[in-house]
């Protein structure tokens, strides 16, 4: 009998999974959760032999893959089973950098809809495998694609944070009061790493220019580029290497 925690956060799904889970005859749920905090403090007090949990619970701190990750902070590898609908790059983001390499699957709910699809994934997880629907395996290389290209890849942490505030409209000193810095100078020398970095100060020594330019750049989370008459290009997707125009004319 596997011994599971099951993490949802619809209540009535919730009964439902629990009721076809214990139908297999192969399941026992030891406990219910809704939150990833409730999750963590669940599988802490009774170790269960797998927690299965939805990736997206709403109303939560911890949306399920760092719930995941904070239960295996304290017990390595604890086998977790992730299901869900959702098509956010956030999840996906999240499972990358968790780094979960063993002892887990990751699946659409709507491709393992029945219990007795996912009692195998449960016992593979305890069995030290792991698994990835390859629907989740695409989505979760295009994220790292897009994060490995985005311009924010380029900047350190603390100027990725000023970046984001540029594009927002802020003034230096708005910036240093939202961060906790001193005063406006130190955004005013992350702001010229930013420049050097995305290559602003290469193509202008106004100021005023390198920032406006900069901020959309950072609202639109890729690299851009001005040629001689001022025309903005963006790399092509379809194309590498090749540049198009950003703006219609």
């Amino acid at each position: 009998m596997i011994e599971v925690l099951l993490v949802e956060d619809n209540e009535a799904l919730r009964r439902a999974m629990r009721a076809g889970l214990e139908a297999t005859g192969r399941v026992r749920v030891v406990a219910e959760a809704a939150t990833g905090d409730d999750a963590v403090a669940q599988a802490l007090a009774l170790e269960p032999a797998v927690v299965l949990m939805d990736v997206e619970l709403e109303g939560s701190q911890l949306n399920g893959i760092q719930a995941a990750v904070a239960i295996r902070r304290e017990i390595p590898r604890q086998p977790v089973v992730f299901y869900s609908v959702q098509d956010d790059d956030t999840y996906f983001r999240d499972f990358r950098e968790s780094v979960i390499l063993s002892h887990y699957a990751y699946v659409r709910k709507t491709n393992y809809l029945l219990p007795e699809m996912v009692v195998p994934l449960l016992r593979d997880a305890i069995d030290g495998r792991s698994f990835i629907d390859p629907e989740i395996e695409e989505r979760v290389l295009e994220v790292r694609h897009k994060d490995a290209t985005s311009p924010l890849a380029l900047l350190e942490p603390n100027e990725r944070q000023v970046a984001e505030l540029l594009a927002q409209g802020l003034t230096n000193e708005q910036i240093a009061g939202r961060l906790g810095l001193r005063d406006g100078r130190a955004v005013s020398r992350t702001n010229g790493q930013i420049y050097t970095a995305w290559g602003l100060n290469e193509t202008t020594t106004d100021e005023k220019v390198a920032r406006t330019r900069a901020a959309l750049i950072a609202h639109q989370g890729q690299l851009v580029m001005w040629d001689e008459a001022g025309v903005a290009r963006v790399e092509d997707p379809r194309r590498p290497g090749q540049w198009v125009p950003l703006f219609e004319t």
